[in-house]
């Protein structure tokens, strides 16, 4: 969940508990420029006056404890904002500063140091570095307005321990760890020994690039692991770690580390059988080597919504290129229901599955914001080449009417809803009973009595349809392009109306209890 005001989140947080939801995760809510929809944080113990205050907090949290709720919040260790004190006190000591060690600031190449100090290359285009006043140059693997911070130095890694004591003290039941795996970077920051190719990003197979998946980042985790251990309850950390093979990410989830990770093989897997298959076997057999569960995800805040990725060919999903006016649009239509089966055949899996904010509402994409709304660094940075992540950030439609759809009183938003969500808004969907939020709220409370979360799993062979059983529920798939005959057992649930004769559509999931004691 992201970007509401504390006060509306609360109020709110009732239908949040008629979904059927266990927990919620809060994108970064605390002071900021907002250059990067908070995730250029300029105070880590604070919320920012956009969304309220700390009072305004502890009740969010008093009342979500009440419904049953647990809070996730956002840690952004990776960077800070240029505008954090830290930043700005590096920025007046100067070069060799002990207040400069806190970030990695470097003389540059060159004959007067006018070139990079090395060649990466930002996340959001662009170099990777960005010149201060004083000649030196600090890395940003992100905005420019984003310094990365230096994990080797101790005094960052205290500072940070305390921000997690300080959320904890105030009852957070854990965290959700940006870009945990650019933290640490190689010794002397050598280039990047095959830009021209990946860019900033990661081609597996290859060597690891100097500022991803360094080992040094596992002692960090190790010890912030004892501190949420130290907490009276259950306290969970799940990392936003993008490494492959799953093999290598299954480090990260090892006893003493992360408890999840999120699953991005399974997210880019998109809706393709062979790959979909591949996805979860890699899945079971990396986790389960290290004790973990599983997470199963297939939208979050920097994809294309999965009602729309699947009405259409983007490729893949976390290339977070976004969809334009300029670019071919999405068949909403096929989208949703591909989007329906694919949510039904993951919530059927045992593991953790995280929904994204508006995906039970079967939100499409927003593909024609025009160029004065936009908000992601993305854009700039590439000058429109790659409109970004702004299609899947737009406030939810809660209720028909008004300029928001009732996301607030006064109509203002950082980014305008498409003229579509007004037919989608919650409100309007909770009295139809074929809508796409009560599918989910159904399929949620059937998971939650079967208890597939915590359930097996095994493939099935159900002639032409994809099908595993967890327990007594068998999960079928219609990946062929005609109504196939289901399996013998008791319908629960399917994403699309069975056939006049009573078979699976193509592109319709299916549970059925087959062997219920």
């Amino acid at each position: 969940m992201a970007w509401v005001i504390w006060k509306g989140i609360t109020n709110n947080l009732h239908k949040l508990s008629e979904l059927g939801i266990d927990a919620v995760w809060l994108s970064p809510f605390y002071r900021s420029p907002q250059k990067d929809a908070g995730y250029d944080v300029a105070d880590y113990r604070s919320v920012d006056p956009l969304f309220g205050d700390l009072a305004d907090f502890d009740q969010l949290v008093s009342k979500a404890h009440q419904l049953g709720i647990r809070v996730m919040i956002d840690l952004v260790p990776n960077h800070t904002s240029d505008q954090h004190e830290w930043f700005q006190r590096a920025l007046a000591a100067g070069p060799g500063s002990k207040e400069r060690s806190y970030y990695h600031f470097k003389p540059g190449r060159g004959e007067n140091g006018e070139l990079p100090p090395n060649n990466w290359q930002s996340m959001f285009g662009g170099p990777a570095w960005t010149r201060t006043e004083d000649g030196e140059w600090y890395v940003h693997l992100f905005d420019s307005s984003q310094p990365d911070l230096n994990w080797e130095n101790p005094l960052v890694q205290a500072e940070f321990e305390e921000i997690l004591r300080f959320w904890l003290d105030r009852g957070v039941d854990g965290f959700r760890v940006d870009q945990p795996h650019a933290m640490a970077k190689a010794d002397g920051l050598p280039d990047h020994p095959y830009v021209e190719e990946a860019g900033a990003g990661f081609i597996e197979g290859r060597e690891n690039p100097p500022m991803w998946f360094q080992d040094s980042v596992h002692e960090i985790f190790r010890k912030w692991r004892k501190i949420l251990e130290s907490y009276p309850g259950e306290r969970a950390m799940c990392g936003e770690a993008y490494v492959l093979p799953l093999s290598f990410m299954a480090l990260w989830v090892r006893p003493d580390e992360f408890h999840q990770t999120f699953n991005f093989r399974f997210l880019d897997a998109g809706w393709e059988k062979e790959k979909l298959v591949a996805a979860i076997n890699e899945s079971f057999e990396a986790f389960d080597s290290v004790g973990a569960p599983s997470t199963w995800v297939l939208n979050n805040h920097d994809v294309i919504r999965h009602a729309s990725r699947f009405g259409g060919d983007y490729g893949r999903a976390t290339a977070s290129d976004g969809i334009g006016p300029a670019n071919p649009q999405p068949d909403n239509e096929l989208g949703l229901i591909k989007a329906k089966a694919a949510t039904l055949f993951m919530l059927g899996l045992p593991g953790a599955s995280y929904l994204y904010q508006g995906e039970e509402l079967g939100l499409p994409e927003h593909t024609t914001i025009e160029p004065e709304y936009r908000q992601d660094p993305t854009f700039f940075r590439t000058k429109g080449q790659r409109v970004g992540r702004d299609g899947c950030r737009v406030p939810l439609p809660w209720s028909l009417g008004g300029k928001s759809n009732g996301f607030n009183d006064t109509g203002k938003m950082w980014l305008p809803q498409p003229v579509s969500y007004a037919a989608l808004s919650r409100d309007q969907q909770e009295k139809d009973q074929a809508s796409t939020l009560n599918f989910y709220k159904t399929a949620l409370a059937l998971r939650k009595r079967f208890a597939l979360g915590e359930g097996s799993f095994d493939w099935v062979e159900t002639g032409e349809l994809l099908s595993y059983q967890n327990g007594d529920v068998l999960v079928v798939h219609n990946f062929s392009q005609e109504a196939k005959e289901l399996p013998a057992g008791q319908m629960l649930i399917a994403s699309s109306p069975l056939t006049a004769q009573g078979l699976l559509a193509t592109n319709a999931s299916a549970w059925l209890v087959t062997n219920r004691t």
